[in-house]
């Protein structure tokens, strides 16, 4: 049996019939949401690092570089779960993996608006495609020295955008 885990890929789960998987998850739609969930509260730091009293272009540039990591640390699953889920075809899975999307990217803007209101919806905008083209660039097997290169350029220009302090 396959279950669509990313949109991308399928994997196979030879341990379970779905009976079993149903009891336990209720439905493919609901272990989806669960993996999305225990994934995104996992891989992305975001809590610690976009706290209130933390520099936002400081911040941010650290969550750049600590995604690039994530995104080609193992080689056989490259890229976000959650970016690479919200650009797939199953509709479904993609609205699942578009709402954690939203939650991220509205919580770089509120981070931002505390001290930089007028322009925080464009760096959370910037911000959402480059960790997209850095999963992208994961997922299409460019090296994590690339990524990381991608992720401090673009820290430079949220600095540059921000203001050092």
């Amino acid at each position: 049996r396959y279950i669509s885990v990313t949109g991308v890929q399928t994997c196979a789960l030879p341990i379970f019939n779905p009976p079993s998987l149903y009891a336990a998850f209720g439905n493919k739609a609901a272990l989806y949401e669960e993996v999305l969930a225990r994934y995104h509260c996992a891989a992305a730091p975001m809590r610690d690092l976009l706290a209130p009293g933390h520099d936002p272009a400081e911040a941010l540039s650290t969550l750049l570089r600590k995604a690039a990591a994530i995104y080609a640390a193992d080689p056989h699953a490259l890229g976000c779960l959650v970016l690479e889920g919200a650009r797939g075809v199953d509709p479904d899975a993609n609205c699942r993996a578009r709402a954690v999307l939203d939650v991220s990217c509205t919580r770089m803007r509120d981070f931002v608006a505390i001290t930089h209101p007028d322009k925080a919806q464009v760096v959370s905008d910037y911000m959402a495609a480059i960790m997209s083209g850095m999963s992208a660039d994961a997922r299409a097997g460019k090296t994590a020295a690339q990524i990381l290169a991608v992720a401090d350029m673009a820290g430079l220009a949220i600095r540059a955008m921000l203001g050092e302090r």
